[in-house]
């Protein structure tokens, strides 16, 4: 019988890839005050619930998605924290 997880996922670029995006919130902050803000990168969060027969066929199954769609291998980096949920928590 499947059980059902949660998985939160961190997309996030590489520390050697530039982020425009970083840089412009930073600048922003920057113009409103905040000079104590030192480095800002811009990620993606991610919520996925799927069903899998194990924890680690979860995880298993989470690594190909990130590698093959929610991330990009090249330039991002992502992690994942999987919760096993509740019966009845499913909405």
């Amino acid at each position: 019988m499947a059980q059902t997880y949660q998985a939160q996922i961190y997309v996030t670029l590489r520390p050697s890839v530039l982020d425009p995006a970083g840089t412009a919130v930073q600048s922003g902050l920057k113009h409103m005050g905040y000079e104590n803000v030192a480095q800002i990168r811009i990620g993606k969060y991610i919520e996925v619930t799927l069903d899998a027969a194990s924890e680690e066929a979860a995880r298993e199954q989470l690594d190909r998605m990130c590698d093959q769609l929610l991330a990009n291998p090249v330039i991002e980096n992502y992690r994942f924290d999987l919760q096993a949920m509740s019966i009845g928590v499913r909405e």
